[in-house]
């Protein structure tokens, strides 16, 4: 088992990507605080693993709010005794509206979520990282809009910002052996289109022409198995990388 005992939380673990990497590590070995808005997912989800290698708890939390980031953490520690890994993949739309249109309720719904949280967790995360003293290894999950317009200008600019924030983590805490890198998803078949409700006409109209060109949607599996490299031994020295994961859609 590529995880075998390590301790992880993995945010936005109720559906997509978040339920995939849970899966995934927990059947690697990996004992797992899965944290999400959505209590009774989680059960069924824990349910699910039973017996399947690692252990799953669920942690109902909002990841916009500094208490529930902190309390995450706090509850891998006091229930498996450390922490080696944070996943930071809660993530939500914006209605992919033009700056010129952008609201400022938008603006702080998306940037609590897709920035602050990490923020609060990864802060929390590299305190505990540091009184350990045997590194640690954060994954944080933003989106080709942080490389590419393709989703409105708060969107876009909260994933290019949590890109910057990963690199300048990596930097500051290399001699440390704490390691933070990135997975930049494409189209992959999640329920995140969900959240942005009925989207600005203008923005959607501009970055629709660009969806058109991406190549059939990834699945959730699909970066669940970039975020188990980075979690693991076989990675040891990437550190500040940007894993883009989307079938080659913006390469060129």
């Amino acid at each position: 088992m590529r995880l075998k005992e390590k301790s992880v939380v993995v945010t936005g673990a109720s559906s997509g990507m978040g339920r995939a990497i849970v899966e995934l590590f927990v059947k690697e070995g990996a004992n797992v605080i899965a944290a999400a808005r959505r209590r009774e997912r989680l059960e069924e989800l824990a349910a699910s693993l039973e017996g399947k290698g690692g252990r799953v708890l669920v942690c109902p939390a909002d990841v916009s709010k500094l208490e529930d980031n902190e309390a995450m953490i706090d509850m891998a520690v006091k229930e498996f005794g450390r922490l080696d890994v944070l996943v930071n993949n809660a993530g939500i739309m914006d209605d992919m509206s033009p700056i010129g249109e952008v609201s400022d309720e938008k603006y702080e719904q998306v940037m609590r979520v897709n920035l602050y949280g990490p923020l609060c967790s990864m802060r929390k995360a590299v305190q505990v990282f540091l009184e350990q003293k045997s590194g640690g290894s954060i994954i944080n999950v933003a989106s080709v809009g942080a490389l590419r317009s393709v989703a409105g200008a708060v969107y876009c600019a909260s994933k290019a910002a949590l890109v910057s924030m990963s690199k300048n983590t990596a930097f500051m805490y290399m001699n440390e052996g704490i390691r933070c890198n990135v997975i930049a998803p494409g189209g992959i078949e999640t329920e995140i289109a969900s959240s942005m409700g009925m989207p600005n006409m203008t923005g959607y109209s501009r970055v629709k022409k660009i969806l058109d060109a991406a190549p059939a949607q990834g699945s959730a599996e699909d970066i669940a198995r970039a975020a188990l490299f980075l979690a693991g031994d076989e990675s040891k020295y990437v550190s500040g990388d940007l894993m883009v994961v989307d079938g080659g859609w913006i390469a060129g």
